[in-house]
């Protein structure tokens, strides 16, 4: 078995060394996050895909939201559509496993594989490469690669020599809502058809699947609640499905997947991966993703930190996902199938991505974050509403704020092409003044509780959220101040100059909810009392007055008017001590009720969102060393290359992108202002491509002009192309034009 293993590996290197230099691709490691709580996925994926084949070792908890975890010795299966380091299980579309030896209907517990189809195996017989994995089931003997393409799946699976092959196909594994309807059955002898609807995290989602199979069906056998029927008794509606196949020759597996319909499937098939062989499609899935990380040329001091930095990005362009097939249908957020001209995205964890990971894409795939926008678009044609935390083209409502809304802002702040301005306006101001509109049409198909949905009018009539009428009022309150910011200076953009005195007023809610005695922004009730008791370090999830976080981490979220927030605390040396008092004062576990707070630096948690901000808040209290100590500490003792290399949920690729940003030196606190906070650059060179064909060049060098080591963290001094670079802040508009940004680091 071992020579077998390492024949596939080189096997496997040698498809792939036939990408361009430098392949940058090589430095991707997928297994990154998929133990602790990052909540990644290790299977194959191509740059914002439709699929993502890839092992299921658990379900429906919080270790295995992503399907997978890297301390599990045992797999189900391998399914075709994948959380990407959310909190929330769900996905895990159309199980398929291949099987030796008589059919088995039941998956098994996880601690007794001997009970069911599951297989044990070992996690030296993993290969993790960017768009490929091969795991061996050690129960079956079987061999299992898998690669991808937009809209496909694509599987090899070897075969022990003798004895039956099968393979089962379960579409009752997934969410854990369960399914509503579904079926699976072949067409023809060397094609197996099927779909579901499911119900879960994701109130309605569907998806169907065709599958083309390189070996003839010789016979085959259905389960459908609970019975099993043979061939002459498939009727109505199967939920599992096993094949027959030859033994003792590779199977190949391809599987095309749409939200329309298998026809749809089949021919998303037949454009992508028909008649072509497997090493083909897997050396086009590396070079696609050797092409979309390679917007980042960059070298580190250690080939660690290089691992770490493209994995990152990687992770930060697994989603947003295609939705929309070949020829451009789609079932779009109305349930309704619809037909699109350019292709449309889905999956947007908004709370964690409009931090960093769309400034990130507004950066390095401009263009990619205009088809997001339009996504958004289409949805707000079709329901009137912008995504919150929408997934499979349902809103979840599972987080607060309206963040599409600083993606979009942004977007027009900086005059990017390809989408209607007039309508995101019309959009952006609706979901900051009549939520309920597009809340309402989600709820009439009971996607969501009633009470999820944002209701701003407490809002707009105290100017804060009351915590005795509002759950997680300070956290709605700073957040929707930061996006109303967002709005108004995308008015300002567009010459709507009331509009932009009306929500630049709103976005200094903030102050609403400050208490100057304790220092800490705390809830506040409708007569304008305080909530008392008052406890700064409790930290909640959605029962309290901050939603995964706490008083200490929530008072420093005012990003869009920071030197204001600093005088109203007193001035720099006292906002400067309470940030040290942050990152001093420990948290106590009790403290802690939710598994998001991770990562900790005292009160700081870069496990989760809220705090990802804060170590840059140095620079405006004339202390920019500690800022940079503390970006230097973070990328170093929450981030590695093993599978428990990420402290917290990944959350769509925000804690990736975090490190993208930080790696380079400069990290966006204010997303829409077109500044960047300068932190502790990591690399040595990076040459970040931009459209246009311009270049911006990151070069860090010790005094004397040799290159630095991992110790070298604090900035002597910064030049923009040539010149001295004053303070702590770059533009945006710095990048853009293209140059060079030297650090000189001791």
């Amino acid at each position: 078995m071992k020579r077998y293993l390492i024949a596939a590996a080189i096997a496997v290197f040698a498809a792939y060394s036939c990408t361009s230099a430098p392949d940058k691709a090589a430095s991707i490691v997928p297994s990154i996050g998929t133990a602790y709580n990052g909540h990644t996925f290790p299977g194959a994926t191509v740059p914002f895909g439709m699929v993502s084949p890839s092992p299921d070792t658990g379900l429906n908890d919080w270790q295995h939201c992503a399907g997978y975890h890297g301390d599990d010795t045992s797999i189900l299966g391998f399914s075709q559509t994948h959380m990407s380091g959310t909190g929330a299980p769900d996905m895990c579309d159309l199980l398929l496993i291949p099987v030796a030896g008589a059919p088995c209907f039941e998956p098994g517990p996880a601690d007794n594989p001997d009970a069911g189809y599951r297989s044990r195996f070992s996690h030296d017989s993993e290969v993790f490469r960017p768009g490929y994995y091969a795991v061996t089931l050690d129960d079956y003997g079987v061999r299992c690669e898998m690669t991808a393409s937009d809209r496909c799946s694509f599987y090899r699976f070897t075969y022990p020599e003798g004895g039956q092959a099968g393979l089962l196909l379960d579409m009752l594994h997934g969410n854990d809502g369960g399914v509503i309807t579904c079926d699976v059955r072949p067409d023809g002898d060397r094609a197996i058809k099927g779909w579901r609807r499911s119900r879960g995290f994701i109130r309605d989602h569907v998806y169907y699947f065709w599958a083309e199979l390189s070996e003839p069906i010789s016979a085959f056998q259905g389960w459908s609640d609970g019975v099993s029927l043979s061939e002459g008794e498939l009727a109505g509606q199967i939920s599992k499905l096993y094949v027959c196949l030859s033994a003792g020759k590779p199977l190949l597996v391809r599987m095309g997947v749409s939200t329309v319909s298998c026809e749809a499937a089949r021919a998303n098939l037949l454009a992508e991966v028909a008649g072509k062989p497997f090493d083909k499609v897997a050396e086009a899935a590396h070079s696609a993703w050797n092409k979309a990380v390679g917007c980042i040329d960059a070298s580190f001091p250690t080939a660690e930190q290089e691992q770490i930095f493209y994995t990152a990005l990687y992770h930060s362009m697994v989603v947003p996902n295609l939705i929309t097939d070949v020829d451009g249908g789609y079932r779009g957020w109305d349930g309704q199938v619809h037909s699109s001209d350019k292709p449309l995205y889905t999956n947007y964890s908004l709370w964690d991505t409009y931090r960093a990971v769309h400034p990130l894409y507004n950066i390095v795939c401009p263009e990619r974050n205009v088809a997001f926008i339009n996504s958004m678009l289409a949805r707000y044609d079709q329901t009137g509403m912008l995504p919150i935390n929408e997934y499979g083209t349902c809103e979840t409502f599972c987080m607060i704020g309206y963040h599409a809304v600083p993606v979009i802002a942004d977007a027009i702040i900086q005059d990017l092409p390809g989408f209607d301005r007039e309508k995101a306006w019309k959009a952006m101001k609706s979901i900051a003044e009549e939520p309920d509109r597009g809340a309402s049409y989600f709820n009439q198909f009971n996607y969501v509780p009633a009470d999820l949905a944002p209701n701003l009018e407490f809002y707009k009539e105290h100017g804060y959220v009351p915590a005795d009428l509002e759950p997680n009022s300070v956290s709605k309150t700073l957040e929707y101040a930061f996006d109303d910011w967002c709005i108004s200076k995308a008015a300002e953009k567009l010459g709507y100059k009331e509009d932009a005195e009306y929500f630049a007023k709103r976005a200094k809610g903030y102050a609403n909810v400050y208490d100057p005695e304790t220092g800490f922004t705390r809830g506040r009730l409708s007569d304008g009392s305080w909530r008392t008791p008052f406890d700064p370090d409790r930290t909640a999830a959605h029962d309290h007055d901050f939603i995964e976080g706490n008083a200490w981490q929530y008072t420093f979220y005012v990003p869009h008017d920071i030197d204001n927030y600093v005088t109203m605390n007193g001035g720099p040396e006292a906002f400067a001590a309470k940030l040290d008092t942050m990152f001093t004062r420990e948290l106590s576990q009790s403290d802690i009720v939710i598994p998001d707070v991770t990562g900790l630096i005292g009160q700081y948690a870069h496990g989760n969102e809220p705090s990802h901000h804060v170590a840059y808040l140095y620079n405006h209290v004339g202390e920019p060393r500690k800022t940079q100590e503390l970006v230097a500490r973070i990328k170093d003792e929450m981030y590695d290359a093993t599978t428990k290399g990420l402290c917290g949920n990944d959350d769509c690729g925000q804690m990736s992108a975090w490190y993208v940003f930080s790696a380079l030196g400069f990290y966006p606190v204010a997303p829409g202002s077109g500044i960047f906070e300068i932190g502790s650059p990591s690399v040595r060179e990076a040459s970040i491509r931009l459209s246009g064909g311009k270049t911006f060049t990151i070069s860090t060098q010790k005094e004397d002009g040799s290159p630095i080591d991992a110790t070298d963290i604090y900035i002597r001094e910064i030049r923009l192309n040539g010149q001295p670079l004053e303070g702590t802040q770059l533009p945006l508009d710095a990048i853009r034009a293209g140059g060079k940004l030297v650090f000189v680091m001791e």
